[in-house]
């Protein structure tokens, strides 16, 4: 499909081309106030959108969905009035276009400024996250750009409110209403249409699991933005505390297993498994998780169930977890390298030497030292909601905030200058 083709979804995307021009040189004031209109309209509505929410939550507990996939699809007036809070959390943000990166003056006078712009059209392809259909808004629109949500078929009439409820907010505020627009149809072509809108859309950002994120870097002609899945390492040292590496565990395992930065694999050094192992397995067993352990842990205990191949490069996105015991931090970090997603990897340990290591030996996104995985999110950075968290090495890197949903050009002033 190329971009010159007539369809809803070209034309879509022809009007977000559109509003992107217009929104990109509005002052902040008018995208911020925009922003709070959204905000306020979320709360005011939170009832039509948790009931078109409702019908999405009973067709997929109907079709069998998994609990995990539920959690993350289903929306309360609680979880709206938080998702209006990120938004305003976005607002008090600085604003990243027009800051200059670097600026000089040449040898020759010319004064040269490298400023950040938005990057014009931007298409976020998701799952059955209703949540992401607002936090891609609001950073999109606060950094200048228009955005083209192309959620699931199983949240669609979530997003169909939500979108909704968003037009009339930015349009009532004075912004282009095709800045904020729902991608037409449920169908995998529409999809297919999206990634082939190379010169109307500037960039995908794909969230979800790993079939959605290859098939969009796989298929698509716009360029990606690849975000990951996050099969992410807990790794106790043997100079570990056991209390605080039991907390951390625990809280990166269990504390809400359904998200990327959910720990899936736990190592723990040879030289402490006798005395960690039985209380690991006791806590993680009072959090409802099932071991899927080596050897080691087999004999540790009898509920333990026996780990396999596959089980390593598992992201679960449920009350499970692989576990093995390694010989030595080397031995942690080979295993890492060899299963990791790139997301997050985190070491508990006293020992400054060993943390040192760690952080410079393994290369994902985030390495937190005594800190659970639950931390690598948007939010939690500081950087208020996220778009994604990225696990390339290209342009954008970790959690995405504002300044990652912007490129820069360079702005060359001269004083009647020739070469």
């Amino acid at each position: 499909m190329s971009a010159t083709q007539d369809s809803p979804v070209v034309r879509t995307a022809r009007r977000a081309k559109e509003a992107a021009a217009g929104l990109a040189p509005l002052p902040r004031t008018v995208r911020d106030a925009a922003l709070l209109a959204v905000a306020d309209a979320l709360v005011a509505r939170s009832g039509e959108i948790v009931a078109a929410n409702a019908a999405d939550v009973d067709r997929a507990r109907s079709a069998g969905s998994p609990e995990s996939i539920v959690d993350r699809l289903t929306l309360t007036p609680q979880r709206v009035e938080a998702i209006a809070a990120d938004v305003r959390e976005v607002v008090a943000l600085p604003d990243p276009v027009g800051e200059v990166v670097r600026g000089s003056t040449l040898p020759n006078g010319l004064e040269l400024r490298q400023v950040r712009v938005p990057l014009g059209v931007v298409g976020i392809v998701y799952e059955a996250r209703p949540n992401v259909t607002v936090d891609a808004a609001a950073l999109c629109l606060k950094s200048g750009n228009a955005v083209l949500l192309r959620g699931s078929s199983s949240a669609y009439a979530s997003n169909t409110a939500l979108v909704g409820v968003l037009r009339d907010a930015v349009a009532g505020a004075g912004l282009p209403a095709d800045a904020v627009q729902l991608v037409p149809g449920e169908s995998r072509e529409s999809v297919r249409e999206l990634m082939r809108a190379r010169g109307l859309v500037d960039v995908l950002i794909p969230r979800g699991g790993a079939s959605l994120i290859r098939s969009v870097v796989e298929e698509s002609t716009v360029p990606v933005i690849e975000t990951g899945v996050g099969n992410c390492h807990v790794y106790v040292d043997e100079a570990a505390d056991l209390d605080t590496a039991v907390e951390i565990l625990v809280n990166s395992k269990a504390q809400r297993p359904s998200v990327c930065n959910a720990a899936e694999t736990v190592l723990v050094h040879a030289g402490i498994a006798d005395d960690f192992l039985p209380r690991a397995l006791r806590a993680l067993g009072e959090a409802g998780v099932t071991v899927h352990g080596d050897e080691t842990w087999q004999k540790a205990g009898a509920d333990v169930v026996p780990a396999t191949e596959e089980d390593w490069g598992t992201e679960y996105l449920s009350y499970d977890i692989a576990a093995a015991v390694v010989p030595s931090l080397e031995a942690a970090v080979q295993h890492i390298r060899q299963w990791t997603s790139g997301h997050t990897e985190a070491i508990v340990t006293r020992d400054t030497a060993a943390a040192r290591r760690f952080t410079a030996l393994v290369d994902s996104t985030a390495v937190m030292v005594n800190a659970s995985t639950r931390f690598t999110d948007g939010g939690q950075f500081g950087f208020g909601a996220e778009i994604g968290i990225s696990t390339q090495k290209l342009h954008a890197r970790g959690p995405m905030g504002l300044p990652e949903l912007t490129s820069t050009k360079y702005v060359v002033t001269g004083d009647g200058h020739i070469r």
